[in-house]
């Protein structure tokens, strides 16, 4: 009978030894995110009409700092929705560190990102036009371990809509659910200050709602 392999137990001393890549977020950003590891996975979700598009492509500019962005639009596509979206936010002027993906399956994902030089932060838009499961979830981050992936998610409520996208959300280091234009952050980096995607729409929005 072969024998199971186990896996290699570490001390203490090592892993507060270990240096862990982080993106050294400054402003607003910190103050909602901390100081995030640039690896495993996020969850952003939301009902539409929120801001959700806006707060992820201005998330995505600021992360062009720290490197190459995909957004992977599997919902939109190249409507001219999105491109309004990417002419408010300002994206020509990281043109070349974002590149925009026309709703690439996961397998076509992965056949992108085992190439040199490819993205090292993969927004996917969205859970719901994917074939994730928990499964293949976990696999795709154990696959690219040194990879951050951005999952945009429909809503219910409160909540991320079915049962990969609940799965995310407890899994993911940073947690983000929009609402009235703005953007409430849980994150193990620190931070989680509400975050503003549009001051006037979120002043009126949360004057009605109270």
């Amino acid at each position: 009978m072969a024998k199971r392999s186990i896996n290699r137990a570490i001390s203490v001393n090592q892993l507060l030894s270990t240096n862990f890549k982080t993106m050294k977020f400054e402003g607003e950003f910190k103050e909602s995110f901390g100081t995030p590891q640039i690896a495993r996975s996020w969850l952003i979700w939301g009902d539409s009409g929120n801001g959700k598009t806006r707060f992820t492509l201005r998330l995505a500019k600021y992360l062009t700092q720290f490197g190459k962005v995909a957004y992977n639009s599997l919902e939109e596509g190249a409507s001219l929705s999105f491109k309004r979206a990417i002419q408010e936010t300002g994206m020509v002027s990281v043109a070349k560190k974002f590149i925009i993906l026309k709703g690439e399956s996961i397998t076509e994902l992965k056949e992108r990102l085992v190439k040199q030089k490819s993205p090292n932060i993969i927004i996917v838009d969205s859970v719901q036009y994917t074939d994730l499961d928990k499964r293949s979830y976990k696999a795709l981050l154990n696959e690219f371990p040194t990879k951050l992936f951005i999952f945009i998610s429909h809503a219910e409520g409160k909540d991320p809509t079915g049962a990969t996208a609940k799965a995310i959300k407890y899994d993911s280091d940073i947690k983000i659910r929009v609402e009235g234009y703005k953007a409430f952050a849980r994150s193990r980096f620190g931070g989680d200050k509400p975050f503003i995607i549009w001051e006037k729409g979120a002043e009126e929005y949360w004057k009605n709602k109270n």
